[in-house]
C-alpha cells in the first residue's frame, strides 16, 4: 500500500484562511429594527430577569416604534403640503391665462368691429354722391315723361339703392321744420320765413345721413334768422 501523504498544518491554515465570510452589512433602518428585536428576544431569553425588567423593554420598543412613525408621518404631512402648495400655483396659473386670453379675444373682438365700422363708413361716404346725384337726375325730370321705361328703371334702381343703405343701418337726418342741431345740421345760410320760427331748419340744400347712430353726413341747411 501507498503510504499516505500526512497534511500539512500549513495546508490547513490555508484552507480555512479561503473560506468565504459572512457579509454583516446592513441599512440603517435595518439595524435600528434589528436592534429593537434583538432588545425584545434578550429579554424574552433571560429566565433569570424579573418581569419589570421586560415591560421596561418592551416600553422602550414601542417608544421607539411610535418616535418612527410620528416622523415618517411628518414627513409625509409635509410631502403633502409641498404638493398642495404646488397644485394651488398652478391653478392660479392657468386662472390667470384663462382671463388673459378671455380678455384678448374681447379686445380682439372690439378691434374687428371697429375696422369693420371704419370700412362700412367709408364704403357708405363714397355712395351717398351716387344717391345725390340719383336725386338730381330724377328731379330734372318733367312730369310728362316721369312715366318713361328709362324713367321709372332709374327710379326704382334709387328705391333699391335707398332700401338696401336702410338695411344695413343708414338713415337718412330729419331737416325742414326741425330745429337747429349743430350735431346733425351744418348751417351754410339764414333765411327769413313766415313759415317757420327762428332757429328752425326753413331749407335743406344736401341730405345727411347717419351710421349706426353716428353721422356719416351732416345735413346741409338753411336757417330762419
Amino acid at each position: 500500500m501507498a503510504e499516505q501523504k500526512k497534511q500539512k498544518p500549513e495546508d490547513i491554515s490555508e484552507t480555512e484562511e479561503m473560506e468565504p465570510a459572512e457579509s454583516a452589512e446592513e441599512t440603517e433602518e435595518e439595524t435600528e429594527e434589528s436592534a429593537a428585536e434583538t432588545s425584545e428576544d434578550g429579554e424574552d431569553s433571560e429566565g433569570g430577569e424579573d418581569s419589570g425588567e421586560g415591560s421596561a423593554g418592551e416600553d422602550g420598543a414601542k417608544s421607539w416604534n411610535e418616535r418612527r412613525a410620528s416622523k415618517k408621518q411628518a414627513r409625509q404631512n409635509k410631502k403633502e403640503e409641498a404638493f398642495k402648495e404646488q397644485i394651488a400655483q398652478l391653478e392660479d396659473r392657468v386662472k390667470r391665462q384663462m382671463a388673459e386670453f378671455e380678455n384678448f379675444r374681447k379686445r380682439t373682438e372690439r378691434e374687428k368691429q371697429a375696422m369693420f365700422e371704419t370700412g362700412a363708413r367709408s364704403v357708405i361716404e363714397k355712395m351717398l354722391p351716387v344717391v345725390d346725384n340719383f336725386e338730381r337726375g330724377l328731379a330734372t325730370v318733367p312730369e310728362e315723361n316721369k312715366e318713361d321705361p328709362f324713367v321709372d328703371g332709374m327710379n326704382r334702381v334709387y328705391r333699391q339703392l335707398l332700401t338696401e343703405l336702410d338695411n344695413i343701418g343708414v338713415k337718412q337726418i330729419e331737416a325742414v321744420g326741425q330745429e337747429f342741431d349743430p350735431n346733425l345740421h351744418n348751417a351754410v345760410m339764414q333765411v327769413t320765413s313766415e313759415e317757420y320760427e327762428s332757429g328752425i331748419v326753413a331749407q335743406e340744400l344736401q341730405k345727411g345721413y347717419t351710421y349706426r347712430d353716428s353721422v356719416v353726413r351732416h345735413s346741409m341747411v338753411a336757417v330762419v334768422e
